[in-house]
């Protein structure tokens, strides 16, 4: 059966949603998880609604990083 290109965009669209949609759920749960064990001690929300510049900075590289490492591993 010959697919044609409509099929074919439809077909990839689909795919790529997919994708995006399981690097959305892994990126969520490393967020989840890096905060839960990793920084214990730390309220990132608190401290940036304090004021603190360098929690927003480090809480958005951290974002930032873990975005590059879902993106890496899904391609």
């Amino acid at each position: 059966m010959e697919l044609t290109s409509f099929t074919h965009t439809i077909y990839f669209l689909g795919l790529n949603l997919l994708y995006a949609l399981i690097a959305l759920v892994v990126s969520s749960i490393s967020i989840v998880l890096l905060d839960k064990y990793l920084f214990q001690g730390i309220n990132f929300i608190e401290e940036i609604k304090k004021g603190n510049i360098a929690a927003a900075i480090f809480y958005s590289t951290t974002l930032i990083f873990a975005g590059l490492v879902v993106a890496t591993a899904i391609s």
